[in-house]
């Protein structure tokens, strides 16, 4: 009896780590994330996803990849650095933020709801980028701002659909937006140059 109970627990650690190992192994950090070539070179499996939204919601590609690469750098466990008291002692983090694109708790809640879809979980990146496509399109139909305009739908996406009309005064969110903006330019340029390979392999590579 206690044999058998030892080695279930035994097999369900072990299934756990080959789980865990498989999702690290599948969600490491690229090693260049300012090219886009090269991201979906390491990780063609994310450009079947960024595709995907592309068709699903009409965000573009380099949109979706400028918008993660600012708010967690591709980091799927990415969190907002806790506040410190007296500068050194560690306090709460100012939000809840979590995972490639950074989405809230709250609002994850609202795009979970919305689309049906009730096992996304912000460390996937499949999930990240159609939370993005999600947003941009709602954020298209509130703000009438183009899912092209990459500085306003970062904007939008930073400060909220309802915050967004008080975005001049915040220089720091127009700085963030301006580099979200130029890294979108970068991203197009260099996805324009292999759009075509990409669009032909035919094989996953995680």
């Amino acid at each position: 009896m206690w044999i058998k109970a030892d080695y279930s627990n035994l097999m369900k650690k072990i299934l756990f780590f080959i789980c865990f190992l498989f999702i690290s192994a599948c969600s490491s950090i690229p090693k260049n994330t300012a090219d886009g070539c090269s991201i979906f070179s390491e990780r063609y499996l994310w450009y079947k996803h960024a595709k995907k939204t592309e068709q699903k919601w009409g965000t573009p590609i380099y949109i979706q990849l400028a918008i993660i690469k600012m708010e967690s750098d591709f980091d799927w466990l990415a969190k907002p650095e806790r506040k410190k008291i007296f500068k050194v002692i560690p306090f709460k983090r100012p939000s809840s933020s979590f995972g490639y694109s950074q989405a809230v708790k709250g609002t994850w809640k609202q795009y979970k709801q919305e689309t049906n879809n009730p096992l996304a979980t912000r460390v996937r990146f499949k999930d990240s980028v159609d939370f993005i496509g999600w947003y941009i399109n709602k954020t298209e139909k509130i703000l009438k701002i183009s899912k092209k305009d990459a500085f306003r739908q970062y904007i939008a996406y930073h400060e909220g659909w309802g915050n967004y009309k008080n975005y001049k005064s915040n220089q720091k969110v127009i700085l963030l937006a301006k580099k979200v903006q130029n890294q979108s330019n970068k991203y197009k340029n260099q996805l324009d140059k292999c759009s075509g390979t990409l669009n032909r392999k035919k094989y996953i590579i995680f």
